[in-house]
């Protein structure tokens, strides 16, 4: 955990203050948990569009298999072209 200081309005701190006292917790724990409910619910969503995503590509016939279009890139000269 790491510590952070936040500025807040008079209004924010102290309906912050008064949660804090009703759910017998810290205004601090108010704030990790609105962090959370805020900012990392998207997580399992996240993880269902990328496994929606595996083998979107699979029945495309205009792409060279992914070995070969790998190799491709590693031949090609944009390395030395971003060394000048």
């Amino acid at each position: 955990m790491r510590r952070t200081q936040l500025y807040l309005e008079d209004e924010v701190w102290e309906l912050l203050r008064v949660k804090a006292r009703q759910n017998r917790t810290t205004i601090s724990d108010l704030v990790r948990s609105a962090l959370r409910d805020k900012y990392f619910t998207g997580r399992p969503d996240r993880k269902e569009a990328m496994l929606d995503a595996v083998g979107l590509w699979k029945d495309r016939t205009d792409l060279p298999e992914t070995q070969t279009y790998m190799r491709q890139l590693r031949k090609g000269t944009r390395l030395k072209r971003l060394q000048q």
